[in-house]
């Protein structure tokens, strides 16, 4: 586990994993530059826990952070736990007992059970399960979730662990990375409890995220056909970069929508309408360069009119619908009715919602 400015959620993540029915572990939990009570909180479980390794290493970025983590590690696996996340009692054992019966797969995810910033559940997102489909699926977006998985120490060893150029969607890059060399799988049911909230990195860098995310899906390709890949040697992801690795600016912008798009979702699911209406809003300012990239932004313009309606704020929904209107005229045609005749909720649960995996 890796922590920075986490203790509102710390003490619930770090007490699901000492309370695992699979016993013999250690807890590395690697603190890089928390200013609030997060270092203090682990201090307190490790006086009580020995199996608890609190490393402080200073304020870093987050691959850095996770890197360090994985040098501490001693064990023949490795589970990776976020800091504002819950894990079942019974994951570490399941996961451990799958690859002990699978010697062929290395790396092993789950299920979620996502909830809200307080802890109440909301839905469970399931995931492609064989190594075939993971393969498929990983083209597109995340389907290893971080914080359910579990490997085999000798991946670090092929694979060099984390890149600095990814100071987000670092998982995603080293999945990538992992299937060029091992097999990988999903267990079908949920094992940890994925929280969502406005506060995650995933939403506060939402941007930066899904760009690193189109940056490691195009390296990859490079090293599909045999080019060299550059991020190796990139410190950060640019325009530059980016032009390098042969990546389009609609490409980009493309990602970018449909990446907002699938986040705005999340929150609705997870009831969170004001983080859904502020999602919305950084996607009206997203350049848009296809048909398609403006039809999934009138359709949220619609969304937050719908979300409006609910709210009885009947001026600020018609401004919505003019705004939708705006971006696709074609919106004009239906009756007003039916274009906020579902609720916001009901809308978002027809959707396939794929959230980020930090």
């Amino acid at each position: 586990m890796v922590v920075r400015n986490m203790e509102r959620f710390l003490a619930d993540s770090i007490e699901s994993i000492l309370a695992q029915t699979f016993r013999d572990f250690e807890f590395v939990i690697v603190d890089f530059g928390s200013t609030d009570r997060s270092p203090a909180i682990v201090a307190e479980y490790q006086a009580k826990d020995s199996r608890i390794r609190l490393h402080t290493i200073g304020e870093c970025s987050l691959p850095e952070a996770r890197t360090a983590s994985l040098r501490f590690a001693q064990g023949r696996y490795i589970a990776l736990m976020d800091a504002d996340d819950v894990s079942f009692p019974e994951r570490v054992e399941r996961q451990v007992a799958y690859l002990e019966a699978h010697p062929e797969v290395a790396l092993l995810g789950s299920a979620i059970e996502c909830m809200d910033e307080r802890g109440a559940r909301q839905f469970t997102r399931e995931f492609p399960l064989t190594d075939a489909d993971i393969r498929v699926a990983l083209q597109r977006g995340t389907v290893l979730h971080q914080t359910t998985v579990v490997f085999r120490r000798e991946i670090l060893e092929n694979v060099k662990g984390y890149r600095k150029a990814f100071p987000l969607s670092e998982d995603y890059d080293l999945w990538l990375r992992v299937i060029e060399h091992f097999r990988v799988a999903n267990l079908a049911e949920p094992l940890v409890r994925y929280r969502i909230h406005p506060h995650q990195v995933s939403v506060r860098k939402l941007a930066q995220e899904i760009t690193c995310m189109v940056a490691a899906r195009a390296a990859a390709q490079l090293r599909a056909r045999g080019s060299q890949d550059p991020l190796w040697h990139a410190d950060e992801i640019t325009s530059e970069v980016l032009a390098h690795l042969g990546v389009s600016d609609g490409a980009l912008n493309a990602a970018l929508v449909a990446g907002y798009s699938d986040w705005m979702n999340a929150m609705l699911q997870a009831g969170n309408n004001d983080a859904a209406l502020e999602l919305i809003r950084q996607m009206r300012q997203l350049p848009r360069g296809s048909r398609a990239d403006n039809a999934i932004v009138a359709n949220a313009c619609l969304t937050a009119a719908q979300i409006q309606v609910q709210r009885g704020a009947f001026l600020s929904a018609q401004a919505w619908t003019l705004r939708a209107i705006a971006i696709r005229p074609v919106i004009a045609a239906r009756p007003f009715r039916t274009l906020l005749s579902r609720t916001p909720s009901a809308l978002a649960s027809s959707r396939v919602v794929s959230p980020p995996s930090n």
